[in-house]
């Protein structure tokens, strides 16, 4: 999905105020290689971003043959994450809904919360039925949630 074609899930906007008012610094780490293709620019999936209550963008432009650094499931965007804003990420969580979220988070340390919306539906189910080789196998993550509501309560209870 690019730029002006998403909508929030219901209740999201309410858990990233929960998170602001907890005093949680917020970043979106994500691929997002129609960028590279010229089909969205990197201001507009920003714009879009800080609206929906970001802090911070760190975002990968490049296809998945472009063999870049920073494309999940490479840690690197949140290792930059870390320090630009001085994370511990021993002490930082990623919510995704694909296992390359939870993989980056695991190369890293943080805390790993795999949400059943969007792809993660899919991300679950080859998860339990054993469908992950090598490595991918080797993650587990913290909390399995319905949504980023579920996810958001968990961390602030």
């Amino acid at each position: 999905m690019y730029p002006k074609e998403f909508t929030l899930f219901p209740g999201v906007a309410d858990s990233i105020q929960k998170l602001k008012k907890a005093g949680i610094l917020i970043c979106s780490f994500t691929n997002q290689p129609g960028i590279s293709k010229g089909e969205a620019t990197y201001q507009s999936f920003e714009e879009e971003l800080i609206s929906f209550g970001f802090d911070k963008i760190y975002l990968c432009p490049h296809r998945s043959t472009d063999r870049c650094t920073c494309r999940k499931p490479s840690p690197e965007m949140l290792l930059t994450a870390a320090k630009e804003n001085n994370l511990n990420l021993q002490r930082s969580v990623v919510i995704g809904d694909r296992w390359t979220d939870l993989l980056a988070a695991d190369e890293v340390g943080c805390k790993k919360i795999l949400v059943k919306t969007g792809s993660g539906k899919d991300a679950y189910n080859k998860y339990i039925n054993g469908e992950f080789f090598g490595r991918w196998k080797d993650v587990t993550p913290d909390l399995i949630a319905e949504d980023l509501n579920e996810a958001v309560n968990w961390l602030l209870a």
